[in-house]
């Protein structure tokens, strides 16, 4: 694509003065192509995507059962002012929170481990890599209900592996044991795809620079501190924000493994039990509005975290 730029017409360019160069004739025909483009995308993406969050937005503000639309009834911002002073939306928050941040620190040890086995090895390498992502392939729902096989009392395996645990222990009896349920099955879907994002950033990670560290006497762990993982930063800046904005939204290994039973309720899911199981579309619609919010948050304080600037890594 050209970018060739028109000269000024008069006038003496100042010393130490940047100006802008002007766009040519054809970068503007282009640029008005390119809008012209994706036009109707955008057009589809807001009917898809701004178009139900302003719908929800609006139900939020209706005190608004489905099964008596007579009597929707306008309360402003009531069913968030309930939301928020239950504390049942608190428990199931911490709940929310606690998986993500679990997981996301499993599968960030895990999945670099992985990344480096398939950036290094050098046999069998393409054999490895399928091995390691399989996993990520299998759909959630169908993963939830391996695992909830697995750690079952009467045919599992996983009470034969721990001896420290008897053959009829039942992980899903108590809250804390089936937590642990829940986020071994989070932990084994999605590990493969944090590996996939941090190979990516393995891959950018100049093999001169680890030369010369060699060469300089640094061991294989200042290497990885010094070299690797600060080359790597906007890659896991990229894999924790995607894994963590997905963890916090967990909704399948939950509804599959316990049905939400002894308080392992996320957020999602008891939106869905407001929403889908008791029809009370305006406070599921505010729960809904508050579980958006609350990604937008935790997306923010991530970039704000790893203070990585993808613009001027894509440039670097």
């Amino acid at each position: 694509m050209s970018t060739v730029t028109a000269p000024r017409q008069g006038g003496t360019r100042k010393q130490g003065r940047k100006e802008t160069p002007e766009a040519s004739d054809r970068l503007k025909a282009e640029n008005s192509l390119g809008r012209k483009l994706v036009a109707p995308a955008i057009v589809l993406m807001l009917l898809v995507t701004a178009f139900p969050m302003a719908r929800a937005l609006y139900l939020s503000l209706f005190s608004y059962t489905l099964t008596a639309p007579d009597d929707r009834e306008f309360v402003g911002l009531g069913n968030y002012l309930t939301a928020l002073t239950d504390s049942l939306f608190w428990t199931t928050t911490l709940n929310t929170v606690m998986i993500m941040v679990v997981t996301v620190f499993v599968e960030l040890v895990i999945g670099f481990a992985f990344a480096m086995v398939m950036h290094r090895v050098i046999f069998a390498r393409g054999v490895i890599r399928t091995s390691i992502l399989i996993p990520y392939g299998i759909i959630t729902v169908v993963s939830g209900f391996a695992w909830q096989f697995a750690f079952s009392n009467t045919n599992g395996f996983v009470n034969s592996w721990l001896p420290f645990i008897g053959d009829d222990f039942n992980w899903f009896a108590q809250y804390e044991t089936s937590i642990i349920a829940i986020m071994v099955s989070e932990i084994w879907k999605t590990t493969p795809f944090m590996s996939l994002l941090l190979l990516a950033g393995l891959a950018q990670v100049s093999e001169d620079m680890l030369e010369a560290a060699k060469v300089d006497g640094a061991t294989w762990f200042q290497r990885l501190f010094k070299v690797i993982l600060p080359n790597m930063r906007a890659a896991i800046m990229v894999a924790v924000l995607f894994r963590a904005l997905d963890a916090y939204r967990i909704f399948d290994n939950i509804f599959v493994m316990t049905a939400g039973a002894n308080g392992t309720e996320s957020i999602s899911f008891l939106t869905y039990r407001q929403v889908i199981e008791q029809f009370q579309l305006g406070i599921g619609s505010a729960l809904s509005v508050l579980l958006f919010l609350s990604v937008l948050i935790v997306a923010f304080a991530i970039v704000k975290v790893f203070r990585v600037d993808l613009s001027n890594a894509r440039q670097g």
